[in-house]
Parts: C-alpha cells; structure tokens; sequence
C-alpha cells in the first residue's frame, strides 16, 4: 500500500500531491509515480522539505529530465510559480539500465537526456484532460519498461534486498537483511551499491528516521524513549542524534514545529 506523506516533513504544505502505483508491467522498474503540480502566489515561495526514500528517481518537468540520485540527508525544494513534476521512485532493477554507478549521484543529480520522454509525458501533464496524471504515468511506465527491457535475475535479487530493508521493522542490521535473504554480508554489500548507490545500513537508518519522524508527527503525545525502543535504537539518544544528523533538528523541535 503506498503510504501518501511518508518522507514528507510538513504534509499541510504540499501542494498538490499524488502516487500512483505503476501499471502492471512496471511493478519491477518503479515502487510508484510521484507527481506534484503547484500555483503559488506571485512574490511568495513554497518550501517543500522531504526526507527521500534510499532509491534513485527519475524526474521530469517541463524543462528536461533529471536522475536524482539516493540522498543522506534531509532536502529541500522552493516552489514557485505554475508548474508540474511527474517522478518515477525507481526500483533497483531499473538503475542499472540508466546509470553506470549510482554512488557517484549520492546527495547529486545529472541531466538525463531522453526527448521522447519528455515529449511524451508533458503532452499528457498539458492536456487538460480528467486523467491526466494516470496517463503520464503510463506514458513514463511504457518508456520504461522499453528502455530496460528483460529484468535479470541479480536485478530482481536487489528489489528484494531493497523492500526488505524498507519495510521489515525486524532488520535492523545488515547482517540480519543478509542472513533473511541467504547471502554474504559483502553480497548484500555490492548489491546495495551497484543498484541503489548506499550502503544497507544506511538504507536501514532512512527507513527508521522515516518511520519516526512520521509517529512523531501523527501521534504528538508519543514517548520518544519508547519511540526509539520500538524502531531499534539504543536509546533516545540515539534516535536523537540520528534526527540532528540527517534532519538538522531534534525530535522534540519537530514535534513543536
């Protein structure tokens, strides 16, 4: 089930938002399509503050295309103006197909050239028309699964390593994700870093920082000692530290916020 505000900071600030899963032949490319459209007052600016999901994304808007590398750190974006965004949140099985090695786009982004999908996607973002949304998403799922064709095996092993460390609230270590998915710990390493670009362990620390940031902003009453025993920390300490690190602030000042 695609949860709608997960590793969305501030959900009451958003502009329009949706995902929607991929069609059925792109389950194996991408985890979901992600499409923000906004009309923000002249003179004002929306800022938009996302803690990513470990995974690269495909962008496209209407000045060209972007592959957004997996990111360590809290981010942010201003918006401004009219404008739209269709992302794809790639699967693993896709990365290898667009990008030689994904730790060179940690925490960065390149130009990715491919006229055919802009084109195709901004007819259906520009067409007025009810479903123009699912239409892109189809328009980009179609390019896709063109562009990468036959999934490989070692592809498919890396979906599995990457849903797995996402979303089992059991591994809480690499070597737990190793031993669930029967393979070296230096496997599940050079998986991890040929199709996402991050070590597992970092993938297991987004995947928890997301979770807290998400119960502490939905259930403000929540005991953070109790917090950080349930999602594995050590301490609240811990959990503290690791909100610092990587959002800039505590768990308690974003809870205010």
């Amino acid at each position: 089930m695609i949860d709608a505000q997960r590793g969305i900071l501030y959900p009451a600030r958003m502009p329009e938002f949706h995902r929607l899963p991929p069609p059925t032949q792109a389950e194996e490319l991408v985890e979901w399509f992600w499409i923000p459209e906004w009309s923000i007052e002249p003179g004002r600016t929306s800022r938009q503050h996302v803690v990513a999901y470990p995974a690269l994304n495909l962008v496209i808007e209407p000045g060209g295309i972007e592959l957004v590398g997996a990111s360590t750190k809290a981010t942010h974006r201003d918006l401004v103006g009219r404008g739209w965004a269709v992302g794809a949140l790639l699967k693993p099985a896709s990365v290898v197909a667009l990008v030689d090695d994904p730790s060179a786009l940690r925490d960065d982004s390149m130009p990715f050239d491919a006229p055919d999908l802009l084109a195709a996607v901004t007819q259906e973002m520009v067409s007025g028309a009810e479903t123009h949304r699912e239409r892109a998403a189809q328009a980009f799922a179609d390019w896709l699964v063109e562009k990468i064709g036959q999934v490989a095996p070692a592809a498919r092993q890396a979906n599995e390593m990457a849903a797995l460390l996402m979303a089992d609230a059991t591994i809480t270590r690499a070597e737990d994700a190793a031993a669930r998915l029967s393979m070296s710990l230096r496997t599940l390493q050079r998986l991890a870093h040929r199709h996402v670009g991050l070590p597992p362990a970092a993938m297991i620390r987004r995947r928890r920082l997301q979770e807290a940031a998400q119960r502490v902003r939905e259930q403000p009453d929540i005991d953070l000692s109790t917090l950080a025993a349930d999602l594995g920390y050590a301490d609240h300490s811990h959990l503290t530290n690791d909100f610092r690190t990587v959002l800039g602030i505590a768990p308690s000042t974003y809870r205010a916020s």
